[in-house]
């Protein structure tokens, strides 16, 4: 392999960790762990810990157990817990007997829980004050706890059994007077979360309050972690993509796109693709029991697409607008009714509109009764279509499912079906002799 040029070193020497892990992805396996090895051992933890999930986990296996376990041990705590996640049972037993004792118990505890919840997503890494030390201790109690502290803008007040009294911000630790009790300056009443709160819930707080840091309780008070902003971050980021993957109808998966084989991306698309087919049966039925009134007046055809295509746009604009606000807590299940009602006056005006644009076009083609048909189905299939669209994701919330299931294909496929019967009824209803 031939030798880093200078250009490569003063990267490797001067780049951010995130943008040296980002070139290191792009190197083959062998390449990227030469060129981890020539970093030195905190920048190469550093930068190890930017590097995708995927890639530690390849890399961990090609790294010998002794080099593995001085990297993980450098690592923030909870990049850390997330690597050891994503190993296997065997590469998990070769690398913790050669961690010291505190980080090997520390992991272990870190990842043991449930994904998507704070707890997964929360470090150790944080400070401790106790309330009866002075500005100054406290000062001099950060110097010595800054280096492996994930943050020290805000450190957090525990009791003598660790339960979490208060927390204090590091700029009113320096305004204070030297001798002032950390009793007295610190917010007596802190923000936090337990353990298994949803991760969305916890971003959420982390915005609302506008804080770096959330800290992580148990039941009983006592102090087990912190949950920071960037960490938050990535949480909702994997949250949205997961809403995304719903949304289309794809079951989620956390690997990313670009690594995914083909038997994995078949089988999380298949699924909701079949069912779908069963739903379009309904359309097609549909137009079979209505064969003699297509028969009779086939220009109907010709404004088929466009009516129910029309009802699953409209379906498909309130159940995006609904699941967004469902998933910001912008709204809540009991504001059920209210939303509703509204989406009714909303949709009369909109199908009101719509169906005065396409009359002309149905009177053009096939006179007053065929305009008649046309305007009166665009207006009730866009009505019906906007309230499946809004009550679907209310209905799965109520039932504890994830509301972006019910945005997309699954929408449009209700509302195509249901388009199909209110047209064809409409038309029979007006144009029977």
């Amino acid at each position: 392999m031939s030798s880093l040029n200078g250009t490569e070193a003063d990267f490797e020497d001067t780049a951010h960790a995130s943008d040296l892990a980002a070139w290191l992805e792009t190197l083959p396996r062998d390449a990227a762990l030469e060129r981890l090895a020539r970093l030195p051992l905190p920048r190469r933890a550093d930068a190890f810990g930017y590097l995708r999930i995927a890639t530690q986990r390849d890399l961990a296996r090609l790294l010998p157990a002794a080099d593995l376990a001085a990297i993980v041990v450098e690592m923030d705590a909870d990049d850390r817990a997330d690597l050891f996640k994503a190993l296997s049972a065997g590469e998990r037993q070769r690398i913790l007997p050669m961690l010291p004792p505190e980080d090997r118990d520390d992991i272990r505890r870190l990842s043991a829980h449930d994904e998507g919840t704070a707890g997964a997503i929360m470090t150790s890494d944080f400070v401790t004050l106790d309330p009866a030390m002075t500005a100054a201790d406290a000062i001099a109690a950060l110097r010595l706890s800054a280096a492996d502290a994930e943050t020290i803008y805000r450190s957090y007040v525990l009791d003598g059994d660790g339960r979490l009294v208060g927390s204090v911000r590091l700029h009113r630790l320096i305004l204070a007077a030297e001798d002032a009790p950390v009793a007295a300056i610190m917010e007596s009443v802190p923000v936090s979360v337990g353990p298994l709160t949803d991760q969305e819930e916890v971003a959420r707080a982390i915005a609302r309050y506008d804080i770096l840091a959330i800290p992580v309780v148990e039941t009983d008070g006592r102090l087990v972690g912190i949950v920071t902003h960037d960490d938050a971050a990535d949480a909702l980021q994997a949250e949205t993509t997961e809403d995304f993957q719903r949304i289309s109808t794809v079951l989620p998966f956390t690997q990313s796109l670009r690594d995914a084989g083909i038997g994995m991306l078949y089988s999380r698309r298949i699924v909701w693709l079949a069912l779908l087919v069963f739903g379009n049966l309904f359309s097609g039925a549909g137009i079979a029991f209505f064969e003699e009134t297509i028969l009779a007046y086939v220009s109907l055809v010709f404004f088929l697409p466009l009516l129910i295509d029309s009802s699953g746009n409209a379906g498909s604009q309130s159940a995006t607008l609904m699941v967004r606000a469902l998933a910001t807590g912008d709204v809540a299940l009991r504001d059920w009714r209210a939303l509703i009602l509204r989406e009714l006056a909303v949709a009369a005006a909109l199908g009101a509109t719509m169906a005065a644009v396409v009359a002309p076009l149905g009177a053009w083609r096939g006179g007053p009764d065929i305009a008649l048909v046309v305007a009166a189905t665009m207006m009730v299939v866009v009505v019906i279509g906007s309230l499946v669209g809004m009550s679907l994701p209310f209905l799965l919330s109520r039932l504890r499912l994830d509301p972006a299931t019910a945005s997309g294909p699954l929408v449009t496929t209700i509302s195509d079906a249901v388009g199909v019967m209110v047209y064809f009824s409409v038309a029979t209803a007006v144009l029977a002799p």
